[in-house]
């Protein structure tokens, strides 16, 4: 009987490739999350990933450094470490070692999730808020490492009801950071919401539309990237062009262990920031959740586990270079849904891009030259993107079944108060406003609570709360469901 032939799984797109390996014989059919791609192809898509992240990793510190009372320099220097510790932490996460790591293209870096409790530690306190800031995330990093192992253990309660929403959720909630980076970034700004602005935002969104459409292949996989190029070099006649950054650099430079000074601990700081990293733990897992479906290897106890442990331990190394708490970030996840470029050594490459770029501020002020409003016609794609994978999640979760209707109804409704009014919780206490300000969060703990509330308890060991099938006929995995590549 003549050799079966093996097919091999394109990185790129995930298309099968007939190969001449007979079954039995030869490497192993590899997965594309597990492929490279050629050098150029991966500088290339890995530079897009982080032209997608920059400007997310370097506003907290844009933020907590001048309110912590450091000068331009300072904040400057903050903004180069958090770029270098980001990058380690992508490291850990794509590449990993031992069970750390979830080896997906899943891209970490500075929380957004611990600006306003760090502001509220290190206020005008100068180099001793940065310090007490820097220990108390280190402790909450190692906490959440010891805690991994038991924390990965609530994927059995992700089914796709409440995985579909969390990813909506997500992408929904980035929307309006996208919307703020078209209108410069900047509330107190001049031009901030300008016509100018608005109209450079549309500009670039309609070309990043246009090259998806006309271009083929590889050109366009990085449509991103190339759009954003065009639409920094249309800004530059429209003027929204800051060249500052790039006079201002220096050529080389290292995030000097400890720079501010030895960290300090302080238990009401710790507590808060222990608080940051559960809120951070939570999302990565939904996102790791969404993630592991766009790229067809559902992710599973085992994955999240490492992911979470990659997640805390770039965390509590973090502060060692002056770079603040990490966790995953969502917008990639957007990227790697529209390109359809699975491979985690793409993102690897990424986070060795970010680590040079710490390394070499002048490089750093480089990708710093794309302009907001451009990033921010781009973010409308990247980030309806993955809204778009929730809602195909969501059309498998059996919403004619039962109340999973009602499940995604009530917590898309919660999860959307911190986007529609930014102000509903703003009589709470300011330590639950870590938890209530993030709807990803919020929406995600009333789904799994409406989950576990109308498809477990209460119902007989034979009904299946998902589709009414014999439990027996379930996989023990709720994730590992069969995906179609």
């Amino acid at each position: 009987m003549a050799a079966t032939p093996r097919f091999r799984k394109n990185a790129v797109d995930g298309k099968a490739v007939e190969g001449s390996t007979p079954e039995g014989s030869g490497p192993e059919e590899k997965h594309p999350v597990d492929e490279t791609l050629p050098p150029l192809r991966m500088f290339t898509s890995g530079l897009q990933h982080v032209a997608a992240m920059y400007a997310g990793v370097v506003a907290p510190p844009m933020i907590v450094g001048p309110a912590v009372g450091l000068s331009a320099k300072e904040t400057a220097f903050l903004m180069g470490a958090s770029l270098f510790t980001a990058g380690i932490a992508t490291l850990l996460q794509t590449l990993g070692f031992w069970r750390i790591g979830a080896r997906l293209p899943f891209v970490n870096g500075v929380s957004f999730a611990g600006v306003t409790p760090m502001i509220a530690i290190g206020k005008d306190r100068g180099h001793d808020g940065i310090a007490v800031i820097f220990g108390a995330i280190i402790v909450a990093g190692l906490l959440g490492f010891v805690l991994a192992p038991y924390f990965c253990k609530l994927v059995r309660f992700f089914p796709p009801v409440v995985t579909g929403t969390v990813i909506t959720l997500i992408g929904v909630s980035l929307l309006p950071v996208a919307f703020n980076w078209a209108q410069g970034g900047n509330a107190t700004a001049d031009d901030y919401g300008s016509t100018t602005n608005i109209v450079m935002a549309a500009v670039t969104l309609v070309i990043v539309l246009a090259l998806r459409k006309l271009l083929r292949g590889f050109l366009q996989q990085i449509a991103i990237l190339l759009g954003l190029v065009v639409g920094t070099l249309i800004a530059i006649p429209a003027g929204i062009t800051d060249f500052g950054a790039l006079g201002d650099a220096d050529l080389v430079g290292f995030p000097t262990p400890f720079h501010f000074g030895a960290p300090q601990f302080e238990v009401a700081a710790i507590i808060s920031m222990c608080i940051v990293m559960l809120v951070c733990m939570t999302e990565s897992t939904a996102d790791m959740l969404a993630l592991g479906k766009i790229v067809g290897r559902p992710a599973d106890e085992r994955t999240i586990e490492g992911g979470l442990r990659a997640d805390t331990l770039g965390s509590a190394i973090s502060p060692l270079f002056n770079g603040f708490m990490c966790s995953a970030f969502a917008q990639n996840i957007g990227l790697v849904a529209m390109t359809k470029v699975r491979s985690r050594f793409v993102v690897a490459a990424g986070g060795v891009i970010l680590v040079l770029l710490g390394l070499v501020p002048v490089a750093a002020s480089v990708i710093a030259l794309v302009p907001l409003p451009v990033l921010g016609g781009a973010g409308i794609v990247l980030f309806g993107s993955v809204a778009a994978s929730g809602i195909q999640t969501l059309a498998t979760a059996a919403l004619e079944k039962g109340e999973n209707a009602l499940i995604v109804a009530a917590a898309v409704g919660v999860g959307l108060i911190p986007i529609a009014a930014p102000d509903f919780y703003h009589a709470f206490p300011e330590d639950l406003l870590v938890v209530l300000d993030s709807g990803i969060s919020t929406g995600c703990v009333v789904a799994i609570v409406l989950n576990l509330a109308f498809n477990h308890w209460g119902r007989r060991p034979d009904e299946d709360p998902e589709a009414g099938a014999p439990a027996d006929e379930l996989p023990k995995d709720p994730m590992a469901v069969p995906v179609a590549h």
